[in-house]
């Protein structure tokens, strides 16, 4: 079997490409191996397939591979950030809008009639172009945003829920009632079932309107079923992982980062790491530096995530970034090359349980993964070490009775006595750091309190350190009575090896 590779590609539009006709030749010096060009954007053909063969012709002269990405459904508001400002920002009219339990509207992320039709009938005229792959990017879902109970909330879907499942107006109201508390009903399970139905039979739809076209798509950050994606759903397919920090406030701060990297993990449960693509995104395309886009390759790296998926909107980020992406692309995938195939280990526990997938408000409890103590993910909970859980979680946890791990959760009302509150924050994590440390004779962890990553693969005899921090970190990495020390620069990693 051959080596596991890393593979780098760029998500763009002809309208950059037009404004930058030299990029194609940075981007391949680079690294980059496939381009995916902004094709069917929610009952739009802004850029049509005439618009796009030519530009196919010239990327694959320069030695990469040339696809589509489409945006079947559409965003709640611009995210595409085109430099023209000529692109349509909603679907055309005959498109019916999304209503919320308040009986809002909005554009975007809702499914109904022709929707589909339209997007299979764009999947036939891609695969008669010669397009061989396609992806849907992540406003194919029915959540307008991360954290929402998805789903259209409109009298056509009513009805139809209803007679799907035999409730009547009782459950309705109780439905719309458990929305509001994002309490898990048997009435609410049904109608995430029932949305995620919709959105499934749509992606197959696609897939069998084009069968020679590999059809991939994106989980959002943190998607799952309350955004109509049941991730097993997409097993089989390339999916690209869940993140959201696109900006240099949002991915500045350390939990800005632990976040993005819980919901990576969590992903990775359900996509196969060839089948993984990152989501490494700046939006605005000019909002996030250099510096921090080649710090997201870390999270790939560290999960396994063997497909890294550079975007933008419609807008190129600036050229000079490449400068600073391209040594960093050849060292991650130099790096991934050692850590490919084997998982994280460690005492403290990544979950994300089925009550944060159905009705969580997508706020995980995630600083421990910077406690340089090494983890691993959970899809049950284990029976030893320390598992944090999220509010939802917490609120419904006892039904696993006593498993063997020490739950750990934010302080809130009605906790369950065998969970120990505690605030996300650094001062508590490192206190419980301190009561944890003589029980890790036998797992390497960083001494001391700077926040640090440190991801153990005991079957490659490896650990990989990252500092989250903007300073430079000496620090030292304890194994028993065997101590390693070694200096990080700020955001960056560093791979010791013989540690089993």
């Amino acid at each position: 079997m051959p080596p596991a590779k890393r593979t780098y590609h760029l998500s763009i539009s002809t309208e950059a490409l037009d404004a930058d006709p030299e990029l194609l030749g940075i981007i391949s010096a680079a690294g980059v191996t496939d381009v995916w060009i902004a094709g069917f954007l929610y009952g739009h053909w802004y850029f049509s397939l005439e618009k796009i063969r030519p530009w196919r012709e010239r990327i694959e002269k320069h030695g990469m591979a040339a696809h589509v990405i489409n945006v079947s459904l559409g965003h709640p508001g611009d995210s595409l950030g085109s430099s023209s400002g000529q692109v349509p920002l909603a679907p055309p009219r005959h498109w019916k809008m999304a209503v919320l339990p308040d009986g809002h509207k909005y554009c975007g992320t809702s499914l109904h009639d022709p929707a589909t039709a339209e997007n299979c009938e764009a999947m036939r005229q891609i695969q008669a172009a010669g397009v061989k792959r396609v992806f849907l990017d992540d406003d194919f879902r029915l959540a307008r945003s991360p954290g929402m109970i998805g789903g259209c909330f409109c009298p056509e879907h009513k009805k139809a829920f209803l007679q799907r499942t035999g409730y009547g107006e009782t459950q309705w109201s109780e439905l719309l009632e458990a929305v509001g508390r994002r309490q898990l009903t048997p009435v609410l399970r049904a109608w995430v079932e029932y949305t995620c139905h919709q959105l499934t039979a749509c992606f197959r739809a696609q897939q069998k309107a084009a069968p020679h076209v590999q059809l991939g798509t994106m989980a959002m950050y943190f998607g799952a079923e309350k955004a109509g994606i049941r991730l097993t759903d997409y097993a089989d397919v390339p999916a690209r992982v869940g993140e959201t920090m696109f900006s240099d406030n949002e991915f500045g701060r350390l939990k800005g980062k632990t976040d993005e990297l819980f919901s990576v993990l969590f992903h990775r449960r359900f996509i196969r790491p060839e089948l993984a693509y990152s989501e490494t995104t700046a939006y605005p395309a000019n909002r996030l530096s250099a510096r921090n886009m080649a710090a997201k390759l870390v999270i790939s790296t560290i999960s396994d995530v063997r497909n890294t998926m550079y975007m933008s909107g419609l807008t190129a980020f600036p050229r000079e970034h490449w400068r600073t992406l391209a040594p960093a692309m050849k060292r991650h995938a130099k790096l991934h090359a050692t850590l490919a195939g084997h998982a994280p280990q460690g005492p403290l526990k990544h979950y994300w349980g089925e009550s944060s997938r159905y009705v969580g408000d997508d706020n995980p409890y995630s600083l421990f993964l910077a406690l340089g103590v090494p983890f691993e993910i959970r899809g049950t909970p284990a029976a030893d070490g320390f598992t944090f859980l999220s509010d939802a979680d917490a609120r419904t946890v006892e039904q696993f009775g006593s498993v063997g791990t020490r739950f750990v959760a934010r302080p809130q009302s009605g906790l369950f006595g065998g969970i120990r509150p505690m605030p996300e924050s650094l001062a508590e994590l490192f206190a419980l750091k301190r009561e944890l440390a003589p029980q890790l004779e036998r797992t390497p962890y960083v001494e001391g309190e700077i926040p640090v990553v440190c991801a153990w693969y005991p079957t490659a005899q490896a650990v990989l350190l990252w500092n989250p921090t903007e300073q430079p970190q000496e620090l030292t990495l304890r194994h028993g009575s065997l101590r390693r020390s070694v200096r990080i620069d700020g955001l960056d990693v560093a791979l010791l090896e013989g540690i089993g």
